[in-house]
């Protein structure tokens, strides 16, 4: 069953952020746009280099009005120790959410239970803790955060503008499409 505008199940966990520890649950979510960026797992090798792309972008996440969230199957303590040991890591203002009951990594799809660790997945939520957008995939394939950023100025737009679409290849300031039955067939 897809996600797609779902409601977030209720959860509640850890996170670390700029050095404390902080509560994360479904009730955070709400109120901004939130991004949960799903990783296998802290000290992995493509991990750090996602990390550092989000923390990189943050500051266009911000100004979009959203909130970045990094989820792995390991503890607080870990991200703890993750951010201030990796350089690339280390970059990131934003929480490193620990799932190590695996609540979020079930609830969003994305666990691996022979493993115990978590696909690659990425979830745009809108203010409401709708999910808008979902992006699942193996894990040996690193994402690009700027595509999370154009989908997200998408799903943003059309929230704002009700009866239009975003085309392929929308760029924030693009042209949209009004959808009618005169385009069917012309497009």
């Amino acid at each position: 069953m897809s996600l797609i505008n779902t409601a977030v199940q209720p959860f509640k966990t850890t996170a670390f952020l700029n050095g404390k520890f902080i509560d994360v649950s479904d009730e955070t979510l709400k109120g901004k746009w939130s991004v949960l960026i799903f990783m296998p797992a802290a000290f992995t090798f493509n991990c750090p280099t996602e990390v550092e792309d989000a923390a990189e972008n943050y500051a266009e996440f911000q100004k979009a009005k959203a909130e970045v969230y990094i989820v792995t199957t390991d503890t607080h303590f870990s991200h703890k120790v993750w951010h201030e040991t990796s350089p690339a890591v280390g970059k990131a203002k934003f929480p490193l959410v620990g799932d190590p009951t695996h609540v979020l990594t079930n609830a969003f799809g994305v666990h691996i239970p022979e493993e115990g660790l978590a696909l690659r997945g990425t979830f745009i939520i809108n203010p409401e803790g709708i999910i808008k957008t979902a992006e699942i995939h193996s894990n040996e394939i690193a994402r690009d955060v700027k595509e999370t950023l154009r989908k997200l100025k998408a799903a943003q737009y059309t929230a704002a503008h009700p009866g239009e679409v975003c085309p392929a290849k929308w760029n924030e300031g693009a042209k949209t499409i009004a959808p009618s039955l005169d385009l069917v067939g012309k497009i």
